[in-house]
């Protein structure tokens, strides 16, 4: 290896960027397979053609004009996955509505710091999944949807919320007002009956592919969520880019069982499909692994999606055996680091020889990396691939910013069509993480040898990654501090052999105070989303710190590792 070649690639591409907006691509693709399977809910049992979703999208799209929503207004969604989802999703853009999406894990408070962040102004949300129920929460955060009319909603913590919208994914033409505030979706689809189809095609003639079209949250380096703006020349093409290194085609068919509110399931899956005209399939509202293995087996998928853990349940599943998932070719695992023995088995098992390693993060629409089909086992473990066309990638020294030699250990930044226009409303973090020269900064560590190949080996921030969810700490000890007992709190992540990483927290109580892990997690319980309640619960006397009182978290965790035997 030549020590003096530096850590930059860039990769060209033979087919050019898409100049287009997603709704003028998407009437493309519609137009040229019109009686080609779109969506299969299997949850719902129900399907669509591309022609009927295109006229679903119409639809819905002229609704939301109805209703008062233009281009640049920001639309929610508080929703598992279903074909309700996908449809809004694609109404927005044919309007240039901005769809925020919002984690179906949320509690209140969460919900309440994501719709202000990003100004919401209309939401659509299911009654409730599992033990959330939605409407009680959405309630509890507006009190006035008890007794007012969706007209009069007026919030001051709120102000821009103006229509929430419920469905039942089962019924979505046949729901129940749950109170006054609320308004129906067919309600909406009636509202479309006021505009012509020359309106509607007129105000997607007034789009442009810079504009923003969809915000997502994702830990940044510090602080809470940002909430990251992509238009539609991010996304649109990196669902391109990511079909063609998958070899997609419209005979294709995407096993989905990751959720459409993450950039995996509404980039990487519902638009890498309908880019290409190849078939959605939704196997449950949630994981669930017997589900999954039962809609690759009964639609003949030949590709799936998900991060390692959902493999394992999968691969682990007691009645894995009886499911024939001989049609499945390629996917893409994502989210976490992939063993080698893990690559194995879902080769061998599960049949997916051209499984794909993908890497990268919402601000950069996400995806940065992927592996070929061509790669070698070991390749395909232990790096992230090469980035994908028209896009830029460099390795540079922590403290001088400087890029470093191949090989050498550094942050990894990205540059191209792909960064994201920045976080909404927040510039000052805007430019802590994207430089003057269009650089974005990862906060990622890794090397990168001659043939462009990037093998993460850390990360800078502090964000931990379990089972494919971003969790970031800051988020978790804020909360934690409003306990009256708790005087000092530190949350980080400790290895996993299945989720990748855990959450554990040190604890300094007040003195005099005394508690339990039990009551912790009680606490935390409805309050923060399942998947944030730390794991391991520790309470201190004291915490390593610097001599300027800074705590060291790295030395926490040696502690923990150690005395867990991880």
């Amino acid at each position: 290896m030549n020590k003096t070649q530096k850590s930059y690639f860039h990769r060209g591409g033979t087919k050019p960027l898409l100049g287009a907006t997603i709704p003028e691509h998407f009437s493309s693709i519609a137009q040229r397979f019109p009686q080609q399977e779109a969506i299969a809910s299997l949850p719902q049992q129900q399907r669509l053609t591309y022609q009927e979703l295109s006229e679903q999208t119409d639809k819905l799209a002229k609704g939301l004009l109805g209703l008062g929503f233009n281009k640049g207004d920001r639309i929610g969604v508080w929703s598992t996955n279903n074909i309700q989802w996908l449809v809004l999703q694609m109404a927005t853009a044919r309007i240039g509505a901005i769809l925020v999406n919002l984690n179906p894990a949320y509690r209140v408070h969460e919900l309440a710091y994501a719709l202000k962040l990003s100004e919401v102004q209309g939401l659509f949300v299911i009654p409730a999944f599992r033990s959330s129920n939605y409407i009680a929460m959405l309630v509890e955060l507006l009190p006035e949807l008890k007794f007012k009319n969706s007209d009069s909603i007026n919030n001051s913590e709120l102000p821009l919320l103006r229509k929430i919208i419920v469905l039942d994914p089962d019924k979505p033409e046949q729901s129940d007002r749950p109170h006054p505030g609320f308004i129906l979706w067919q309600e909406v689809l009636k509202a479309s009956e006021n505009i012509s189809d020359e309106q509607l095609d007129n105000t997607t003639a007034q789009l442009d592919r810079d504009d923003p079209i969809n915000i997502q949250y994702t830990s940044g380096t510090t602080g809470f969520p940002k909430a990251v703006v992509l238009t539609h020349h991010n996304i649109l093409n990196n669902a391109c880019f990511s079909a063609q290194a998958m070899h997609f085609t419209e005979q294709d068919r995407l096993c989905v069982p990751v959720p459409f509110y993450h950039c995996f399931g509404m980039v990487l899956a519902n638009l890498l499909c309908l880019s290409v005209g190849a078939c959605i399939v939704i196997p449950s509202e949630h994981f669930n692994p017997e589900a999954t293995l039962k809609a690759i087996k009964q639609e003949h998928c030949t590709a799936i999606h998900g991060v390692p853990t959902m493999f394992i349940a999968e691969l682990e599943y007691p009645d894995f055996k009886k499911y024939d998932l001989t049609s499945l070719r390629t996917g893409i695992m994502a989210g976490a680091p992939c063993l080698p023995e893990l690559m194995r088995r879902v080769i061998n098992e599960m049949h997916c020889d051209e499984i794909l390693i993908g890497y990268g993060e919402t601000e950069a629409s996400p995806l940065t990396h992927l592996t070929t089909r061509d790669d070698s086992l070991e390749r395909r473990t232990q790096t992230v691939g090469k980035n994908l066309p028209h896009q830029e990638v460099k390795i540079v020294n922590t403290e001088t910013g400087e890029t470093v030699a191949l090989g050498e250990i550094g942050e990894i930044c990205f540059r191209g069509y792909h960064i994201m226009q920045g976080y909404y409303n927040q510039p000052d973090k805007t430019a802590e993480t994207i430089d003057k020269n269009g650089w974005l900064f990862s906060g990622d560590l890794g090397t990168m040898d001659a043939e462009g190949y990037v093998q993460i080996t850390g990360r800078r921030k502090e964000m931990i990654i379990r089972g494919g969810e971003n969790i970031y700490p800051k988020e978790i000890e804020a909360f934690l501090f409003t306990h009256p007992k708790i005087a000092q709190v530190a949350v980080f992540g400790i290895p996993d052999k299945f989720y990748g990483e855990e959450i554990m927290v040190w604890i300094q109580l007040h003195q005099g105070e005394q508690t339990t892990e039990e009551e912790i997690r009680q606490f935390c319980k409805d309050q923060i989303s399942h998947f944030k309640i730390p794991k391991y619960i520790w309470f201190v006397e004291d915490f390593p710190m610097t001599v300027t009182g800074k705590l060291q978290k790295f030395k926490m965790q040696e502690i923990a590792i150690k005395k867990l035997n991880l």
